[in-house]
C-alpha cells in the first residue's frame, strides 16, 4: 500500500508541474525578438553611440568653419602716484584708473594642408563604423534570443520525453505490483520498478530546473521581470537549403567583422593624409571689432576711447621638427599595412568559422534523418517489450533497457535538431540574413 501511495504522489507531482506550463502565456519567437529589440540595453547603448557618431559628421567638427568669440574685459586700480613734471613734483593719492575692452574676434583656418578634409572623411568613416557596430549588436541580440528560444524548445522536448519515461515506469510498476499481488512476481521486482520510477522522476525534476534556468536567461535578454512565466512553441524547423558557396559569398559583402576591418583600413589611410598635412603651410584669417575705453587722471591723456575693426592673416610652415614628420609618416604607413593584414585575417577567420559551422549544420541534418528513424524503431521496440513484460516473457532489466534506448533515441534526435538550428542561426548572423519564422 505504501508503494502505491508513493507512486501516486510522484504521478501527482509530475502532473502538477506539467499543467503549470499550460497556464503560461505563449511567447512566440517573433514576439520575443520584437521585445528584445525594444528593451535590450546593449541595443539602446549602441543606438546612442551611433547617434553621437552621426552628430559628429559636420564641417565644424572637422575644423572647416571659422570660430567667433565675444570678448569682454575690465580692469580697475587705485594707486598713489608720485610724478615729476616740468612744473615740479606732484603727488596723487588714490588715483583711480579704469580700462574697458569689448568686441568679437574671428579666427578661421582656411588651409592646413588638406587636413580638414581628411578630418571630415574620418568622421564619416567613424559614423559608418558605428552603424556597423549597431547592426552587429542587433544581430547578436536577435541571434541570442533565437538560440535561447530554441534551447527552450529543446529543453521542453526533453521534458516531454522524460514525462513519457515516467509514464512507462509507472506502467511497469503497476504490472509488477499486480503480478506480486497474484504471486507471479517477487517483491524485488516491485522494488526495482519503484526505483526506476523514482529515478525517472528525479531526472524529470533535474531537466525542469534546466528549463526554468533557460527561461530566466530569456527574460534577461528581453529585459523584463526575470520571474515572468511563459511557454514556447514545441517544434524546431531547420532550414535545409543553406549552401556553403552562397554563405561565403554573402559574408564578404555583409559580415560585420569584415566590414569593420575594411573601414579600419580606410581610417588608417585617412590617418596618413592627416599626418602628411603637417608638410604644408597653415594659413588662417583673423578679424574682429573692438571697443576700448580707458581713464587715468595721472596720465597725459586722462581719458581715451577707441573703436574699430581689426583684421589680418597668419601663415606658418614646418621647416624642421627633429625628423618627427618623417617618423609619423612611416608609422602611418605601417598602420595601413597592419590594417590590410587585419582585413585579410578577419576574412580568413570568418571563412574558417563558416566552414566549421557548415560542417556542424550538415552533421545535424544527417543526425536528424537518422534520429527520426531511430526514434520510431525504439518506440516500437518498447511497445513490444511492454507487452512481453505484461505476459512475463522478459525480465524487468530488459524492459528497462528498451525504455532507456527509446529515451536516448529521442534525446539524440532533439539534440540534432537543436545543433542544426544553432548552426543555421549563427551562419545567418554572420551573413546578416537572419529571418524570423
Amino acid at each position: 500500500m505504501d508503494l502505491k501511495k508513493t507512486a501516486c504522489l510522484l504521478f501527482f507531482l509530475v502532473f502538477i508541474i506539467a499543467n503549470c506550463r499550460a497556464q503560461d502565456t505563449l511567447l512566440t519567437l517573433k514576439d520575443a525578438v520584437e521585445i528584445a529589440l525594444k528593451n535590450n540595453y546593449h541595443i539602446q547603448i549602441a543606438k546612442n553611440n551611433s547617434a553621437v557618431s552621426q552628430n559628429n559628421v559636420t564641417p565644424g567638427a572637422a575644423g572647416m568653419l571659422p570660430s567667433l568669440t565675444g570678448n569682454f574685459s575690465q580692469s580697475n586700480s587705485v594707486q598713489n602716484v608720485n610724478q615729476t613734471t616740468s612744473s615740479g613734483p606732484k603727488t596723487l593719492t588714490n588715483n583711480k584708473t579704469n580700462n574697458l575692452s569689448i568686441g568679437p574676434n574671428l579666427n578661421w583656418t582656411i588651409f592646413n594642408g588638406f587636413g580638414m578634409f581628411a578630418n571630415y572623411d574620418q568622421l564619416k568613416q567613424f559614423n559608418q563604423l558605428s552603424q556597423v557596430m549597431l547592426r552587429d549588436t542587433v544581430l547578436t541580440t536577435v541571434s541570442d534570443v533565437m538560440a535561447t528560444y530554441y534551447n527552450l524548445i529543446n529543453q521542453y522536448q526533453q521534458l516531454k520525453a522524460l514525462k513519457g519515461a515516467i509514464k512507462i515506469s509507472r506502467t511497469q510498476y503497476r504490472y509488477a505490483n499486480d503480478k506480486f499481488q497474484v504471486g507471479t512476481a517477487s517483491k524485488l521486482d516491485v522494488l526495482n520498478a519503484q526505483v526506476n520510477l523514482n529515478t525517472d522522476t528525479a531526472n524529470y525534476l533535474s531537466q525542469l530546473q534546466q528549463f526554468k534556468t533557460a527561461k530566466v536567461q530569456m527574460n534577461q535578454l528581453l529585459v523584463r521581470d526575470l520571474q515572468t512565466q511563459f511557454s514556447v512553441a514545441d517544434t524546431i524547423i531547420v532550414d535545409q537549403k543553406l549552401t556553403l558557396g552562397d554563405i561565403l559569398t554573402r559574408a564578404e559583402d555583409q559580415n560585420q567583422v569584415i566590414l569593420a576591418a575594411q573601414i579600419n583600413k580606410r581610417l588608417s589611410e585617412i590617418n596618413l593624409r592627416q599626418v602628411k598635412a603637417g608638410r604644408y603651410p597653415q594659413v588662417a584669417l583673423n578679424g574682429g571689432y573692438s571697443y576700448t575705453n580707458s581713464s587715468n587722471p595721472a596720465g597725459f591723456a586722462r581719458a581715451q576711447n577707441t573703436h574699430g575693426f581689426t583684421y589680418g592673416i597668419t601663415a606658418s610652415i614646418n621647416i624642421f621638427n627633429g625628423f618627427n614628420q618623417s617618423r609619423l609618416e612611416k608609422n602611418a604607413k605601417l598602420g595601413i599595412e597592419n590594417a590590410e593584414l587585419n582585413q585579410k585575417q578577419a576574412l580568413l577567420n570568418v571563412r574558417a568559422q563558416i566552414n566549421n559551422l557548415y560542417i556542424s549544420y550538415l552533421s545535424g541534418l544527417d543526425l536528424i534523418k537518422l534520429g527520426e528513424s531511430n526514434v520510431m524503431i525504439a518506440k516500437r521496440n518498447l511497445e513490444i517489450s511492454l507487452d512481453k513484460y505484461k505476459l512475463g516473457n522478459i525480465t524487468p532489466l530488459e524492459i528497462r533497457e528498451a525504455e532507456r534506448n527509446y529515451l536516448d533515441a529521442e534525446s539524440t534526435f532533439f539534440a540534432a535538431q537543436y545543433q542544426s538550428k544553432i548552426a543555421e542561426i549563427t551562419l545567418k548572423q554572420i551573413t546578416n540574413s537572419i529571418d524570423i519564422q
